[in-house]
């Protein structure tokens, strides 16, 4: 696909997707699709182990564009239409077989906010804010993202107000895993991701795997679902590497198998 509105690059089996659609990376069928399309290509590449989402200059992502929405509907079905594209984008986040941590340089409002909530991981530069705004023009969605990172009265005046909750206090909520200066955003995330990507490939996989099916199971279902996936990866040659690594104290060397 040729992209228009976002970036990809690899190096050292990291991928950095960048939201690239000036001035406040607001998300269109286009650019949803294009995000859609970069996470399912880095789900299927062996030469990446984990991915950062970001947006260029400083605001990661305003939500969706507004000036869009009058011309979505223009046949039956073309609302569902555009509902399907929106999930389907977020979902390739939370999908995708590899970890993918927020680098949110800047304001994450609405549509914004859920791309920084179906990451993995998520670290904040101190210009950001969080805010869920569609009431503020007339709309409604959203809640129950909202409900994913904070308690039922902070989610709820967010939702009914559009009140704004700035990176320092994401932090001090343990919302976030770091709230430093813009400057030192991407190094913060970039720290992250080697840590991931210097782990098993084949065992990251299904960690993330894992994280994403036991998040609605019983604390007995959950936990004979993992002890089944540490079964399967007891047979790998990766686990194998890994403990005989530890034992020789030295770095292991994976071949993600």
């Amino acid at each position: 696909m040729d992209l228009e509105t976002v970036k990809l690059s690899i190096r050292d089996h990291i991928a950095t997707v960048v939201m690239d659609r000036p001035p406040v990376n607001a998300q269109n069928a286009q650019m949803r699709t294009e995000l859609t399309w970069v996470f399912d290509t880095i789900s299927d590449r062996d030469d990446v182990r984990a991915a950062i989402l970001t947006g260029t200059g400083n605001i990661f992502s305003a939500g969706a564009d507004i000036k869009e929405r009058p011309t979505v509907v223009k046949e039956p079905g073309d609302y569902l239409r555009h509902n399907r594209v929106t999930r389907e984008c977020f979902y390739s986040i939370k999908e995708c077989a590899k970890p993918v941590i927020a680098a949110v340089n800047g304001p994450a409002m609405g549509a914004g906010y859920a791309l920084m909530v179906f990451c993995d991981i998520m670290v904040a530069s101190d210009n950001a804010f969080v805010s869920m705004p569609e009431i503020d023009v007339g709309l409604s969605g959203g809640g129950r993202m909202l409900l994913e990172l904070f308690p039922k009265s902070k989610a709820r005046r967010m939702f009914f107000t559009g009140c704004r909750v700035p990176a320092a206090e994401l932090y001090r909520l343990g919302v976030i895993e770091a709230c430093v200066a813009r400057e030192q955003l991407m190094d913060a995330a970039m720290a992250i991701a080697r840590e991931i990507a210097a782990k098993s490939p084949l065992a990251m996989r299904y960690a993330k795997e894992d994280m994403n099916a036991i998040e609605e199971m019983s604390l007995r279902d959950a936990y004979r679902y993992e002890q089944n996936i540490t079964v399967a990866l007891s047979k790998t040659e990766d686990a194998r590497e890994a403990q005989l690594a530890f034992i020789e104290r030295r770095a292991p060397v994976f071949k993600g198998r």
